[in-house]
């Protein structure tokens, strides 16, 4: 902690304070920094896990793979554990998370109790759901670091079995899928067998899985996605399958869900190439900024005379109603498949009352939605402009009462987003835990890419 202080105080005054990361999840391009940034190199460790009251402190800096390494021989794990090994827990907080379990716990921010954080001033403070800092914690999720970055969380622990047995179910219409997702949400059951996580994917309108999840101790020989197999294939070709807990929990990492195919990774040869230590996320995700720096398959495409390419990567929540029709006009408008789909609703209070509201991100507590996430690229139509076809989806989203997450472009004025994304609870949080602003605003941060 000293040495994040003092990284701080080397910030020269007016200059904005951001962190010294070597890795990242974000597909937002950033601005090259002026001055170094907080060196959080010591923030990175479990620092407890407690079996019996089920809770776990953690530095900011930690990922969950490492995380999940210290929960899972308790036979326990977060509540929500995000699907790509490095995102880090503070990053899934202020930056928002999701997986398979949300459709009964939320999100990774609705499991922290407490959290330390450094704000723009300076300041290490600790914010809890009531009391002095209470503003500041229901307004960090999905602040991005703009009101300050968690240095420590101590967040709730639940049971896991030491398998995950799977039911891979076959969709033909969508209204029948989400009126599945309706029932499993409210029963938390299918066809008589609990139901512990849920997600799924769909190929084409009239192609759709969900993966029905269970728990449990005792299971037949696992499946093995690190090899040769490939995970998302798999629901096509199996009914039911079984998955140790560790590989379930990162059944969607090792091929970045399906966009390692981008990279030749699926490739039968190129795969048996291709070290297993490598087949993992982070790796794919340095090649992108690899790519985004040098161009090289943009100059490639120019020279065979291929059309320019939009990026198209987003996470989008659409109400449970409307995603049939979203997941359509998706599939008519842009083109891309597969697309993940993963239910959710705000966690339940464990007691009377409503479930806590969330200003800076404002889903609808007793709302089903469904995470829809697609992650490629378009070709640029001719007469359009880069950038048409997310803005498009922008404006689909909102018609239809969703929201978008913030970890990649975003094109909204400023107006639009502050009242997508909480700006008057933004201000005035700002206001109070950074005075000066010297951290990077949130606006500037999702859209101006500051």
């Amino acid at each position: 902690m000293d040495t994040l202080r003092r990284s701080y105080a080397a910030v020269p005054t007016g200059e904005p304070v951001r962190l010294a990361k070597r890795t990242s999840n974000l597909f937002r391009p950033r601005s090259a920094p002026r001055t170094p940034g907080l060196d959080v190199s010591g923030l990175g460790r479990v620092l407890s896990v407690d079996p019996t009251a089920r809770t776990a402190d953690v530095q900011g800096m930690c990922t969950y793979e490492d995380l999940v390494d210290a929960t899972l021989p308790h036979g326990l794990m977060p509540l929500v554990v995000p699907q790509l090994r490095t995102i880090t827990l503070g990053g899934a907080v202020t930056g928002l998370g999701i997986e398979s379990t949300s459709f009964r716990n939320g999100l990774p921010h609705e499991s922290v109790r407490e959290l330390d954080i450094l704000t723009g001033s300076g300041e290490i403070i600790t914010a809890r759901p009531e009391g002095e800092h209470a503003d500041l914690f229901t307004a960090f999720p999905n602040s991005l670091g703009s009101l300050g970055y968690a240095t420590r969380l101590r967040i709730e622990l639940q049971p896991v079995g030491r398998y995950v047995a799977s039911r891979n179910i076959r969709f033909t219409r969508l209204e029948a899928l989400t009126d599945a997702i309706a029932e499993i949400t409210a029963t938390r059951s299918w066809a008589g067998e609990p139901v512990d996580a849920m997600d799924g994917v769909m190929f084409s309108p009239g192609e759709a899985y969900l993966v029905l999840a269970t728990f449990t101790d005792q299971a037949g020989p696992p499946s093995d996605y690190t090899g040769q197999s490939i995970y998302y294939r798999s629901l096509r070709q199996r009914t039911r399958d079984v998955l140790t807990a560790y590989d379930y929990l990162w059944r969607w990492d090792t091929d970045w869900f399906w966009c390692s195919a981008a990279f030749g990774a699926q490739h039968p040869v190129v795969r048996r190439l291709w070290p297993a230590r490598f087949r993992r996320s982070d790796v794919y995700h340095r090649l992108v900024r690899l790519e985004h720096r040098h161009q090289v398959a943009a100059r490639i495409d120019r020279l065979r005379g291929q059309p320019a390419r939009e990026r198209v990567v987003q996470d989008v929540e659409i109400p449970l109603e409307r995603t049939a029709d979203f997941l359509r006009w998706f599939a008519g408008a842009v083109g891309m498949n597969p697309v993940w789909l993963c239910p959710l609703r705000l966690r339940e209070p464990a007691g009377p009352g409503s479930a806590r509201a969330w200003p800076l991100y404002p889903l609808r507590p007793g709302q089903d939605y469904v995470n829809i996430g697609f992650w490629g690229s378009v070709p640029i139509a001719p007469g359009a402009a880069d950038g048409d076809v997310n803005r498009t989806i922008e404006r689909r989203v909102s018609e239809l009462g969703g929201h978008k997450s913030l970890y990649s472009d975003a094109y909204y004025d400023r107006d639009a987003f502050d009242r997508l994304y909480g700006g008057e609870t933004w201000r005035a949080v700002k206001d109070r835990y950074d005075p000066d602003h010297r951290l990077t605003g949130l606006y500037e941060k999702a859209v101006a890419r500051a």
